[in-house]
């Protein structure tokens, strides 16, 4: 993986890159939809290439590894044919979902035992095995097995998961020597920085990190409760340890809002399930603020659905229609929705890239916080 930094701006620490692996250029910063299962939900493949042009898009080892399991994975030849796509792929390492786990699992310093949501069995990750998982998935940028902590969280406890993740990062390091390359084409890895909310923490986890010396830099155990507040000042203080020269990814953040307060810290690359998921229950973003399609008011707006037509469904599809397929529970409500909002976070991070390297980004970001805090 090559990481070239093309622009910074003035008024802030926004950076412009460029990031080229085996399977392409993803231009930074980059928001990934979410594919958890190898799949984004209700939106085709064509359609994440063709209309939302998506660089880079995510999977999840937790539940690859469930369904359909790594020997189906192995036997497609990897992720990619598997779901049919040529572009870039980031795993998580499944340490955040057996946080949301809380109540089925045992973490242990050999690793962590689980129940599968899904039919109750046992199952151990440990950060060997889940190297040889994001290998048998290859996608081509996996990270290190970490434990996210919860929101609020004890120092001493913060402190203790913090040190264990550094831990199980050697042995991350260490056993990926022994993993040869499956399909052809490099892997690369990125560390996570943890410390929950703790200044010390952070500063100590990030200088781990950076001292870890991969190629890209992950932040982590943010996003899970605390108030935005609290992310930007843990953002601010890992940012300024980590390494400039190598992409920062900034871990399931966030809001339209959160991700340029985030780019203007620093931050290179964001995943969120947030416009997919209220996509689904109705809510768009817009460059002007977010809209509850189910509300009666659009009952008659036979205007577009955005003007600024980001992708085909803004301009084929009416407020009125939209809201009429959710209240007759027709799926392609979902779909509609779902391409728009991941159109509109495409735009956002696009269009910030472009300010950034026209060296107005602090003014337009300013500006645009202010314009999509709204319900219209």
């Amino acid at each position: 993986m090559k990481f070239e930094l093309k622009g910074k701006d003035p008024q802030s620490k926004a950076r412009a890159g460029k990031l080229t692996t085996d399977h392409g250029v993803i231009e930074t910063p980059i928001f990934m939809p979410v594919g958890t299962v190898g799949s984004v939900k209700g939106v085709h493949q064509r359609e994440l290439k063709n209309d939302i042009n998506a660089d880079v898009i995510l999977g999840n080892t937790y539940h690859l590894y469930l369904r359909p399991q790594t020997k189906i994975l192995e036997q497609a030849g990897g992720l990619h044919k598997f779901i049919n796509w040529d572009r870039n792929i980031l795993t998580d390492s499944g340490g955040y979902q057996v946080y949301s786990l809380s109540a089925n699992r045992k973490i242990k310093e050999e690793g962590v035992k689980f129940k599968s949501h899904i039919d109750g069995s046992y199952h151990t990750f440990t950060p060997e095995n889940v190297m040889e998982i994001q290998r048998i998935i290859g996608a081509d940028i996996i990270m290190a097995f970490d434990e996210c902590t919860p929101y609020p969280c004890d120092y001493n406890y913060a402190k203790r998961s913090m040190h264990m993740t550094h831990r199980w990062l050697d042995r991350c390091i260490n056993h990926l020597e022994k993993l040869p390359f499956k399909y052809g084409y490099e892997q690369s890895f990125f560390p996570i920085v943890q410390g929950s909310t703790y200044k010390d923490l952070r500063k100590q986890s990030a200088e781990y990190i950076a001292n870890a010396g991969a190629v890209g830099n992950a932040i982590g155990g943010l996003s899970v409760g605390e108030p935005a507040d609290e992310m930007y000042a843990m953002t601010e203080v890992v940012c300024e340890i980590l390494p400039e020269d190598k992409p920062r990814y900034l871990m399931g953040v966030g809001t339209p809002i959160n991700i340029l307060e985030n780019i203007a810290l620093g931050v290179d690359m964001f995943d969120c399930v947030m416009p997919t998921r209220n996509a689904r229950n109705g809510m768009l973003f817009t460059a002007h603020g977010s809209i509850n399609i189910k509300n009666k008011k659009w009952e008659d707006d036979f205007s577009p659905l955005d003007e600024m037509a980001m992708t085909y469904v803004d301009t084929e599809y009416s407020k009125a229609y939209l809201r009429h397929l959710f209240s007759v529970n027709e799926r392609l409500a979902m779909q509609i929705a779902t391409i728009h909002n991941l159109g509109f976070y495409m735009w956002l991070v696009r269009e910030a890239r472009k300010h950034i390297l026209a060296g107005d980004f602090r003014v337009w970001k300013d500006m645009m916080v202010k314009q999509m805090d709204k319900r219209l």
